[in-house]
């Protein structure tokens, strides 16, 4: 599996994805106006931290996409046809950045690690992906030769990218529906205590609305995003889910909001976790608060304070 090799996939980087996403996040944000107007490409801007998330996503025909709506090319096949976003890590190069100048960049994505966890029939596969984010040379025509160009034996080694992310996915098997219908009665989830106190908090209550926007923006047709009878009778859950990309966009807007009353530090690295499932109609709030200088710890809790996600470091920290 780790020897597959999955095609680079090209974008063109206008502002416009961008400004939707923008646009999009203003009603949920603290003291945040949607843009106006779709910025022009010159003078270019950099793309926004964590914008990189709604750009580089596979175009795939319907007749190509698994029965859920998912990619099949990160997928291990039966019987592990369940899968969730557990987590990653994303390193920005801000001497070499992504600009928004309507000029063409690529992503070459590659299976770093497959893990085996748990006992024979409840096994979950853990599968490491590493994208590449870079800005497309013009004679990149054929696959290998970007992958070539790109590919780095050290998962801290840039070369030419100016984006490394790391995602972890789980992949689980099927389940049948009464098993699903038990987890969807089921009031609670994981419980995890948050270890600090946030130094600034904000609370939204994620709607459908937002949720199919992002999942547009995305080109993502996950049916745990826009299905709630698929999330109660096959995944097991109450509600449709709320993106796990899209409560790490708030905790790192959220975040560079309250840098920038701070001294403008930018985020280099961030690591993370999620743990429990967040759901439409119901409240979640972003926490942080600044752990030692240049770092700084995230989290995302439910009404009842309890803490759903691992607090995010930053690793490192800058100065503009």
């Amino acid at each position: 599996m780790r020897e597959r090799a999955i095609q680079p996939i090209f974008d063109d980087l206008t502002p416009q994805s961008s400004y939707r996403l923008d646009t999009t996040l203003a009603d949920f944000l603290p003291d945040t106006k949607p843009p106006q107007v779709l910025p022009p490409p010159t003078p270019p801007q950099v793309l926004p931290i964590p914008h990189h998330l709604i750009y580089f996503e596979p175009t795939k025909p319907q007749s190509a996409m698994l029965p859920d709506g998912t990619n099949p090319d990160q997928s291990p096949g039966e019987p592990f046809v369940r899968r969730m976003w557990a987590g990653g890590r994303v390193v920005y190069d801000h001497a070499n950045p992504l600009t928004l100048d309507a000029g063409r960049g690529v992503c070459a994505e590659f299976i770093r690690s497959v893990t085996v966890k748990g006992k024979e029939g409840e096994e979950k596969l853990f599968v490491g992906i590493e994208r590449r984010l870079a800005k497309a040379s013009k004679e990149e025509a054929l696959e290998h030769r970007v992958r070539q160009r790109l590919w780095r034996d050290s998962d801290t080694d840039f070369g030419p990218c100016s984006i490394l992310e790391s995602r972890n996915i789980v992949f689980m098997r099927s389940r049948t529906k009464e098993e699903a219908a038990a987890d969807a009665a089921k009031s609670g989830g994981k419980i995890l205590k948050p270890q600090r106190k946030p130094d600034w908090s904000h609370t939204i209550t994620p709607d459908p609305k937002l949720l199919f926007r992002f999942s547009a923006l995305t080109f993502n047709a996950h049916a745990i995003h826009l299905d709630p009878e698929y999330c109660r009778e096959v995944e097991g859950h109450r509600n449709l889910l709320f993106h796990g990309p899209l409560s790490f966009v708030f905790m790192i807007t959220v975040l560079q909001q309250q840098l920038r009353k701070e001294g403008n530090e930018v985020v280099k690295s961030v690591e993370y976790r999620n743990l429990a499932p967040l759901y439409c109609h119901e409240p979640v709030t972003f926490c942080g608060t600044k752990v030692a200088e240049g770092k700084y710890e995230i989290w995302t809790q439910t009404p009842e304070g309890t803490s759903v996600h691992r607090p995010i470091q930053l690793r490192e920290a800058g100065y503009n």
